[in-house]
């Protein structure tokens, strides 16, 4: 394909796609007023499927299969650079050297790692209730791992993050999501339609399935966040190996 012609198709598809936004934009509310019609809508959606947290009712059930896709762009990023950063047959990754950590940071690290995690858990658990949900839940998990990173070394971290299970969970969550829509499209249906019961409002087993794609999303963002941090980590020991071999005595 000639670069006139992929000119071409760009300035085809750009041209449509700006046709349906500029159509799609002459038809919002006015700004400043405090007509909110979709806003109306979102409440009363979330409040009568029982979830007290309306942006995760928005996510997860009115537009659960833009999120779908929005799961899908980073289980992509994650196993784009798993191939791209793998270690090459011509490349030996080394070991990790110990690395000196000030007492006060390992305390810090120590300490907060298990509060991290058990917050982390809390997000996800509880995002169909209250501000957070599965990938606010997913990050702070990832994050709470790579403190024991910041409280020791490297190879501490290599040694409470098991890669093989992650990348498994990674793809089981990542599937679970499209298999829970089609649950709803077997059960006679519409593709990611709640059949689970409502349960009562604000309790943590309201929601429907709304539950289930939260703690889906949660572990696919925190296991891909995990393995992508890990490639790029090794990356950067296999350069420092690289550097202390080269420099004499």
């Amino acid at each position: 394909m000639t670069a006139r012609v992929r000119l071409a198709l760009f300035a085809l598809a750009a041209a449509v796609i700006a046709g349906f936004l500029i159509a799609a934009c002459t038809e919002l509310p006015p700004f400043g007023t405090d007509v909110h019609p979709y806003g109306d809508r979102a409440v009363a959606a979330a409040l009568a499927h029982r979830t007290a947290n309306v942006v995760s009712s928005v996510n997860f059930d009115i537009r659960a299969f833009d999120t779908l896709g929005e799961e899908s762009i980073l289980f992509g990023t994650v196993l784009g650079a798993t191939l791209l950063l793998r270690t090459a047959r011509d490349e030996h990754r080394g070991r990790p050297r110990p690395e000196r950590v000030l007492p006060t940071t390992r305390l810090f690290g120590a300490t907060l790692l298990p509060v991290t995690l058990v917050v982390g858990v809390y997000i996800v658990a509880h995002g169909q209730l209250s501000p957070g949900g599965g990938f606010q839940g997913g990050v702070v998990l990832a994050t709470a791992l790579h403190l024991a990173y910041v409280a020791a070394d490297y190879r501490a971290l290599e040694r409470v993050r098991p890669l093989t299970v992650l990348d498994v969970a990674d793809s089981l969550a990542a599937a679970s999501f499209t298999i829970l829509g089609l649950a709803g499209l077997a059960a006679g249906g519409a593709f990611l339609e709640n059949g689970l019961p409502l349960g009562t409002f604000n309790q943590i087993t309201s929601g429907g399935l709304v539950p289930l794609l939260n703690a889906a999303v949660g572990i696919e963002v925190g296991s891909g966040l995990i393995v992508l941090l890990a490639h790029f980590l090794d990356q950067a020991v296999e350069i420092t190996e690289a550097q202390h071999k080269e420099q004499p005595g």
